[in-house]
């Protein structure tokens, strides 16, 4: 049995397959998925796992070289955002675009990882780096 790393199978497996300049979505309980696009959903009640700790978790395992956020969450959600733009490595792009973009751009993503986050615009597109 697996003692270290990320747990969830299906999410490891997404991780373990992950490319340069692939792109995963985190999204609150809210963010709807593409019907075409894999959905891991983690959620097990509003609020768990937070947004927060399945960032976490993925930065711990993932070179991530670009995100993309909402512009709504600097008016909207100012804390969530000061929490994630703290984690991220000096040279990770940040870019914004309208929610409506994001949730476009989730046609193309990977997957879309379900947290049980319950905040606005809690949604987060990392791209993967390369490790040279």
């Amino acid at each position: 049995m697996k003692k270290t790393g990320i747990l969830n199978s299906n999410l490891a497996k997404l991780a373990d397959d992950l490319g340069h300049t692939d792109q995963v979505c985190i999204g609150d309980l809210g963010l709807p998925v593409p019907a075409t696009t894999p959905k891991i959903d983690l959620a097990l009640k509003a609020g768990s796992p937070s947004f927060q700790e399945v960032v976490d978790i993925y930065l711990e395992n993932i070179l991530v070289e670009k995100v993309i956020l909402a512009e709504e969450i600097k008016s909207k959600n100012p804390q969530q955002l000061e929490q994630l733009l703290a984690k991220l490595d000096s040279h990770v792009q940040v870019e914004y675009l309208s929610h409506e973009e994001l949730k476009e751009l989730n046609k193309n993503v990977k997957a879309v990882i379900r947290t049980g986050e319950n905040t606005p615009y809690s949604n987060v597109i990392l791209q993967s780096g390369v490790i040279i």
